[in-house]
C-alpha cells in the first residue's frame, strides 16, 4: 500500500463520521478509486461501518419489486426493460393483478413493495393517486417506497404542475418513501450520452430536495460501469454527499454494475466483483453522512453480495420477491431468505429484517437501533 493511500485512509478511519474534518475530499476518493490496493480499502471500509454501526446485526428486508408499466418516453440505452408508447410488448399492469402481488408479499411477510415504471406520457396524476389509495386501503401496512426521480418529473410535464404539489399530491394519497433509481451518474455529460428525454442530474437532486423539505425519507443509487470515468463517480458521490449534508433525507445508499446485455450497449465489457467491492468501499468511506449501504446481490450474486458486508455494507438488501429490470439485461440472481439470512449469520453476524426506514420489525434480540 502506498504512503499516500495509507494516510488517506488513516484520515478517514480515526476521524469520527461527524467530524468533517476527516472527510475525503474528491481529489482522496478519486486516489482511493484509482489504487489498486484493494485489499486495504476493504479493510477500512469495513472499520469505519463497524464504528457506524457497532450492532452485532446485520439488515435485510423483504419486499417486491412491481413494475406497473414498461412503457417509457424517455430512451435509454442502457436499460432492456422499457417499451416505446406505441410498441405492442408495452404494459399497463391491471388494478387487480398488482393488488394481488401485494397480496402474496404480505403473506410471506414483506412489508413494503417497490413501485416502479416508465415514463408513461398518456397516465396522469389521478391515476396514481388513485393507484395509491387503492394499495393503502387494501393494505395499510405496507409501504409504498415508489416513483423514482425521473418518473416524478414527467409527472410534472404531463400534468403541468409544480415539483412540490405532485410530491405532496402522491404523500398524501399514501406514498411513502422515494427509491434513488435513475440516478445512474449524477454528471450531464454522462446523462446526455447514455440517455435521451430524461432527467439530467439538477433537477433528480431537486426532486430528492423537496421530497426531504416535505419531510419524506428516499434512498440514493448509483449505477456505474458503463461511460463514466472514475472522476466521474466520484462527481456523483459528492452531489449525493452534499444534498445529505443539506437535508438529512437519505436512509440508504446502494451501487450496482451496469448490466449491458440486451441492451444498445451491450458491446461494453461488463464488470466484475473486484470493480464493485472496490467502489462500494470507496463510497461507504466518502458517503459518512450516510448511515447505510445495501449489498446488491442482485447484481452480483450470493458469494459477492454476502463479501459486500465485509466491504462497507451493513445491510443485505432486499429477498426482492420479483425483480423486472435487471432480470431483462440478462442477469438473475435468486437467494431465498433463509439463504439471505446465511449470508449475514454465516459472517458472525445475527440477521435482522428491518423496514425501509432502518427500524428493526422482526422479534429478534433488543440491539442497538440502526
Amino acid at each position: 500500500m502506498s504512503e499516500s493511500i495509507a494516510s488517506i485512509l488513516t484520515k478517514r478511519i480515526e476521524t469520527a463520521a461527524e467530524d468533517k474534518s476527516g472527510r475525503l475530499t474528491p481529489a482522496e476518493g478519486l486516489a482511493l478509486l484509482e489504487s489498486n490496493d484493494l485489499a486495504a480499502i476493504g479493510r477500512a471500509a469495513d472499520r469505519f461501518t463497524r464504528q457506524l454501526h457497532p450492532e452485532t446485526y446485520r439488515t435485510y428486508n423483504i419486499d417486491r419489486n412491481i413494475n406497473y408499466t414498461n412503457i417509457c418516453s424517455a430512451v435509454c440505452d442502457f436499460c432492456a426493460f422499457y417499451r416505446t408508447p406505441k410498441s405492442p410488448e408495452g404494459y399497463v399492469l391491471e388494478r387487480e393483478e398488482l393488488l394481488e402481488k401485494i397480496s402474496e408479499l404480505v403473506e410471506v411477510g414483506g412489508d413494503q413493495i417497490l413501485l416502479q415504471g416508465g415514463m408513461h406520457p398518456g397516465l396522469k396524476l389521478e391515476w396514481y393517486e388513485d393507484l395509491l389509495r387503492d394499495i393503502k386501503q387494501h393494505y395499510p401496512q405496507v409501504n409504498v417506497h415508489g416513483f423514482s426521480p425521473p418518473e416524478i418529473h414527467a409527472f410534472l410535464k404531463v400534468n403541468k404542475m409544480s415539483l412540490r404539489e405532485v410530491l405532496e399530491r402522491l404523500k398524501a394519497a399514501g406514498l411513502g418513501s422515494l427509491p434513488g433509481g435513475g440516478a445512474e451518474i449524477l454528471v450531464d455529460r454522462v446523462r446526455k450520452e447514455i440517455t435521451r428525454g430524461k432527467v439530467l442530474t439538477d433537477d433528480w437532486l431537486e426532486v430528492m430536495r423537496v421530497w426531504h423539505q416535505l419531510g419524506g425519507r428516499s434512498t440514493a443509487t448509483m449505477m456505474f460501469g458503463h461511460v463514466e470515468t472514475l472522476a466521474e463517480r466520484i462527481e456523483h458521490l459528492e452531489r449525493i454527499r452534499q444534498l445529505q449534508d443539506e437535508t438529512g433525507g437519505f436512509t440508504a445508499f446502494i451501487c450496482w454494475t451496469f448490466q449491458p446485455e440486451n441492451t444498445d450497449m451491450a458491446d461494453l465489457p461488463r464488470l466484475g466483483g473486484h470493480a464493485y467491492l472496490h467502489t462500494q468501499a470507496v463510497s461507504r468511506l466518502y458517503l459518512d453522512n450516510i448511515p447505510n449501504i445495501q449489498s446488491s446481490w442482485v447484481t452480483q450474486g450470493m458469494k459477492v453480495g454476502q463479501l459486500a458486508l465485509l466491504y462497507g455494507a451493513n445491510d443485505m438488501g432486499s429477498l426482492m420477491l420479483e425483480e423486472n429490470v435487471v432480470a431483462e439485461a440478462g442477469t438473475v440472481h435468486h437467494l431465498t431468505l433463509d439463504e439471505i439470512r446465511h449470508c449475514i449469520s454465516d459472517l458472525g453476524y445475527e440477521p435482522r429484517q428491518r423496514n425501509v426506514f432502518y427500524d428493526l420489525i422482526d422479534s429478534g434480540t433488543p440491539s442497538l437501533a440502526c
